[in-house]
């Protein structure tokens, strides 16, 4: 099989498993009672051993040896983004909302990193840019008041907030881990690991730590591995064998929508219309910014 081909299988299958993911979270949450902070920290923790797992199998284990201290702090404050920040964020929107409502809002981290490229990396934003921005903001507006815009009337005013805002950390994780020149898996590995120190911190500060059943450590370790350690690894194997990144990561954009599939059939939640519209808008702003004349 060419690895063109290979690409796309593997970008598929890294598709496929993020778009259970906001079934996954809501299944956890909500009908098995795991915490914000339980889901996060025993996400972290398997996908810390599927990522080492993975140095060890690929020779790669050695380079931690290597690591200097500058590397180490950068990751502690990569790792304090994203998984930690982000996801304790996006779970507590998720714990909020209708697993159709956080999914698509979630999506517009892509424009907010033009946004915060403009004072952190000094870009110049563009009339393009601004149109984008404005097209998928709306969408936003549709999913969050039910299509109900001139209202003005959010379902949930903080767990919009928290869906949307969610893209801050992700958009600010993206820009920092420009300059870190670490290996692909040893940077995901670390920043993993520190993210299961800061949960376990945080856990133990506010005293609330729960061991979850049976069924919701089932749920977690299927989060860790298939959400965030498998299929990150999945989806760069895609990327190192495509001729281009463009040519895989348009794929994406089918994310929301085949996440409304898995919504329908597992939660059993009727996807209103307002939220197709909505995801349409926001994918749409995005395809429109990357767009070339």
């Amino acid at each position: 099989m060419e690895k063109q081909k290979k690409a796309y299988l593997f970008a598929s299958l890294a598709i496929l498993f993020w778009s259970t993911s906001a079934s996954a979270f809501k299944i956890c949450l909500d009908r098995l009672g795991v915490s914000v902070l339980a889901l996060l920290f025993g996400a972290s923790v398997v996908s810390s051993v599927a990522l080492f797992l993975n140095l060890l199998l690929s020779g790669k284990a050695g380079l931690l040896k290597s690591l200097s201290k500058e590397d180490i702090t950068r990751s502690a404050f990569l790792g304090f983004l994203n998984p930690f920040l982000y996801y304790v964020v996006l779970f507590k929107a998720y714990s909020l909302l209708r697993a159709q409502e956080a999914q698509p809002l979630n999506f517009v981290w892509p424009l907010v990193l033009v946004l915060l490229s403009v004072p952190i990396l000094r870009q110049k934003i563009h009339a393009r840019d601004i149109v984008a921005i404005l097209i998928s903001f709306f969408g936003v507006l549709i999913i969050s008041t039910e299509g109900r815009v001139l209202g003005f009337r959010f379902t949930d005013p903080l767990g919009v907030a928290l869906a949307t805002g969610s893209s801050i950390p992700w958009a600010l994780y993206w820009i920092y881990n420009m300059k870190d020149k670490q290996d692909e898996i040893v940077r995901l590995f670390l920043n993993f690991t520190f993210a299961s120190v800061y949960v376990l911190l945080l856990t133990l500060v506010l005293g609330e730590f729960q061991a979850p059943s049976l069924k919701g450590a089932l749920g977690i370790t299927y989060v860790g591995l298939f959400e965030m350690g498998i299929t990150f690894l999945i989806w760069l194997r895609a990327l190192k064998l495509a001729r281009s990144t463009a040519s895989v990561t348009s794929l994406i954009y089918l994310v929301p929508f085949l996440s409304f599939i898995v919504i329908y059939f597992v939660l059993d939640e009727k996807i209103l219309p307002s939220t197709v519209v909505g995801a349409v808008f926001i994918v749409g702003g995005i395809v429109f910014q990357k767009l070339r004349r």
